[in-house]
């Protein structure tokens, strides 16, 4: 008996992040097939049959995800109910040096309160996968200054990553590796002046830039300024991403800008574009809470039926960490300083992904 059904619809392609790690994202559907609940209480994470990973109990909770949900299955008692399906978001970091694996399997041990006595306690292995092993594409910087900030970026609890969306007959994660970039001040705080005027924020009216030579798939305009502060709530879904470009990067990837300045947008569809042309200005349009630029890569040239490509840009500077999103938040919330722990010297990064919660400089001509 096999009473959790395990699979992954997209197989992870390696990429390295600004950890110097070659990490392997993706999720694994769990289903429980059995007539009670199942408490799953550890997970190994193999790679061609050696284990890389191993998650406990407290980290399937906080990364299992109900079907239909965005909350874990801690806050909804901590197991599975029968009948139920949920999505793990898996974050593998391969060692230092390590080869990327060929296959990966997953061998999970659940307690099942349906089973007898003295039974309940079962290990199966299954969610058996080729590695992706396509090129990631490398790009250049979506802006151009000091003091960004990549919130919500990749890859352990971010609320992009947790957006898993049902469009035309299935599940599909755009936003995978989207990156709300934002921006400090000289202050070091995200707006200065009323929360409410778009203009107090450090990043708006930035020019946005072409990451890489390529050609404009869509572009969306006419949409206004949201008040920051306070999600709108008469947004459709199609109008989620506000004033928006869609480039056609070649090869299957399609890069997305979204929450652009209302007439700021310089392109039209068809149009060519060379790495570093301005596209437009940061705005706040859409579902946006505060001026930022949404940015992300995929493997469709819509924002919904798609799914999240990682991607790596040839170089920044890495120069310090916030203490993560709930800092970042309270400081977005209420206008005060954003503590950072500096990186000195910077660590310039060639080819990386920027990971979470970092202060980011671009700084390097286009």
């Amino acid at each position: 008996m096999t009473p959790l059904l395990l699979s992954i619809d997209d197989a992870p392609i390696p990429f390295t992040g600004t950890d110097g790690r070659v990490h392997l994202v993706y999720e694994l559907w769990i289903t429980n097939f059995s007539s009670g609940d199942a408490a799953i209480r550890k997970i190994e994470v193999m790679g061609d049959g050696e284990t890389l990973q191993t998650l406990d109990t407290a980290e399937i909770l906080r990364d299992l995800q109900p079907a239909g949900s965005r909350e874990p299955v801690a806050s909804a008692g901590g197991s599975m109910a029968k009948g139920s399906q949920a999505l793990l978001f898996l974050d593998v970091l391969l060692a230092q040096g390590a080869l990327v694996p060929k296959q990966l399997s997953h061998k999970v041990f659940a307690r099942f309160s349906a089973a007898p006595p003295g039974r309940q306690e079962l290990s199966e292995i299954g969610g058996i996968v080729e590695v992706d092993r396509r090129k990631t594409v490398v790009i250049g910087p979506p802006l151009q200054g000091e003091r960004y900030v990549s919130a919500d970026s990749c890859c352990e609890s971010s609320r992009h990553r947790r957006a898993a969306l049902p469009v035309n007959g299935r599940v599909w994660l755009a936003q995978r590796f989207a990156v709300d970039w934002e921006q400090l001040n000289p202050q070091s705080t995200i707006y200065s002046g009323p929360k409410e005027d778009p203009k107090s924020y450090a990043i708006y009216g930035k020019p946005v830039l072409a990451v890489a030579d390529a050609m404009v798939s869509s572009v969306t305009d006419g949409q206004p300024e949201q008040t920051p502060g306070k999600y709108p709530n008469d947004i459709a879904l199609d109008d989620a991403d506000g004033n928006s470009v869609i480039l056609d990067l070649g090869g299957g990837s399609y890069a997305l800008y979204a929450h652009m300045q209302p007439g700021s947008i310089r392109v039209h569809r068809g149009d060519r574009v060379s790495r570093g042309q301005v596209l437009g200005l940061v705005g706040n349009t859409g579902n946006s809470l505060a001026p930022h630029l949404h940015f992300q890569v995929m493997d469709g040239p819509t924002s919904l039926a798609s799914n999240g490509l990682p991607y790596e840009i040839d170089e920044f500077a890495v120069t310090g960490k916030t203490s993560g999103t709930a800092a970042f938040d309270e400081a977005e919330e209420k206008g005060t300083a954003l503590a950072l722990t500096p990186l000195s010297p910077a660590m310039v990064v060639m080819d990386g992904f920027p990971l979470d919660q970092l202060a980011i400089s671009f700084t390097r001509g286009n």
